[in-house]
């Protein structure tokens, strides 16, 4: 509890997370104020810290009303006003800590234990989890001197770094150095609340199939289904975020591809048939988590067809049963998990899929619920492992579910 001199107000909720932010000097610092305002609207409690740099591009006042909670400088460390110096209350307070934009200067710091401002001396002062987004000009991040201080704080547990995409930089050049967006970052944030900062795949090969696919009558009209793969794409993140080495199958889907994936594009059923037997060999877990056609035109025709040349009826033919071939295949030191997308009653359809496909586990997944299944950013399910372990998972995100289908998974192999 703090007490009522603290400069910390007491959290509104005692189970809320809290996460402290560091932000540096760089013109990327105006995509914290996206990540603060939505932490706080998730409920999060969200401290900041400015260093005198990162004044220079965002005020106090706007992390002050974003968070709303006054924001910290040097001014507020170097002349206290209150009982316990501030960086150990911050360091003391925080559940994670973010540092972004991260700059050389910063990143030297940290590297080296030193502590010559508020940020850095709270960096020491702190033992949970700390998230990295650099940002810098492409020959800066390219430096040796930087990649040397990069690659040394990633040694460290408690540190977690986020890649630096290519893109326009603002200072003109194209090229590696980019933060990471909002987004993600808020991804990552929410990866770490939930694991406190454990990497428990380090080592783990995962192979996840995401999206829909499309079986094409002629080249503009096809077979499809509504699935955008966000359940897939929230996979990848958790098992990367997790430390695990994550290639992805991705069909039509609605999202650029994740940071730090490999990611295989496909169309047809049997393309990703193709593609998931060919990576099958290394992968440790193996998720089918796309929505893959049943069946395909009997005939394909080049270029569009007219009108009125579109047939009566369509004959239809069955496509690869993926999920059977890859349980055909797998060795005994694989597991390989389903997703069963039903109406009405899912668990007796899950648990027949599971046995007759020789699943591992299955995610019994309702689409005819609302802000469930496809295209929605949430789910709910309950997870079936073959030795008949459920777990029901009441609506969350979708990147929470597949958190805790990891958990489901790894600790399913343990005895109970």
């Amino acid at each position: 509890m703090q007490s009522s001199s603290s400069p910390i107000s007491k959290i509104i909720n005692p189970e809320s997370p809290r996460v402290l932010i560091g932000v540096g000097g760089g013109i990327a610092a105006y995509k914290l104020c996206i990540v603060v305002s939505t932490l706080f609207k998730m409920g999060v409690e969200v401290r900041v810290i400015l260093t005198k740099g990162a004044q220079q591009f965002v005020t106090p006042l706007t992390f002050t009303t974003l968070s709303r909670h006054p924001a910290y400088t040097d001014d507020n460390f170097w002349k206290p006003s209150h009982s316990r110096p501030l960086h150990i209350e911050l360091g003391e307070w925080a559940d994670l800590f973010l540092i972004a934009p991260l700059t050389a200067n910063t990143l030297a710091k940290l590297a080296y234990g030193m502590a010559d401002n508020l940020l850095t001396n709270t960096v020491l002062a702190s033992t949970c989890p700390v998230l990295l987004a650099p940002a810098m000009n492409t020959d800066m991040w390219e430096q040796q001197t930087v990649q040397r201080n990069w690659q040394q704080i990633l040694t460290y547990g408690r540190f977690h770094g986020m890649q630096t995409p290519s893109g326009l930089l603002a200072c003109d050049r194209i090229g590696a150095g980019r933060m990471a967006e909002p987004t993600e970052i808020v991804n990552y944030i929410q990866s770490l609340l939930h694991t406190k900062g454990q990497r428990d795949l380090v080592g783990k090969n995962i192979l996840i199939s995401a999206g829909g696919t499309r079986e094409y009558l002629d080249s503009v009209r096809f077979i499809g289904n509504p699935s955008t793969g966000k359940m897939g794409l929230a996979l990848a993140q958790a098992a990367v975020h997790r430390g695990a080495k994550v290639t992805l199958v991705r069909g039509s889907a609605a999202w650029d591809n994740p940071l730090g994936v490999e990611t295989i594009p496909v169309v047809s059923a049997e393309q990703m048939h193709q593609a998931m037997l060919q990576y099958l060999p290394s992968a440790d877990v193996i998720i089918m988590s796309a929505a893959v056609a049943d069946v395909k035109p009997q005939q394909y025709s080049q270029g569009k067809l007219p009108k009125r040349s579109l047939p009566q009826s369509l004959p239809l033919i069955p496509v690869s049963d993926i999920v059977a071939d890859l349980a055909q295949y797998k060795q005994p030191h694989q597991q390989l998990i389903g997703f069963a997308a039903q109406t009405g009653d899912i668990v007796t359809p899950a648990l027949d899929k599971l046995r007759r496909k020789n699943l591992d586990a299955i995610v019994a997944n309702p689409i005819d619920k609302a802000d469930s299944g496809f295209g929605s950013d949430t789910n709910q399910a309950i997870l079936i492992d073959k030795q008949g372990h459920q777990q029901e998972i009441p609506p969350c995100s979708k990147l929470q579910l597949a958190h805790h289908l990891f958990d489901f998974v790894f600790s399913s192999t343990q005895p109970r």
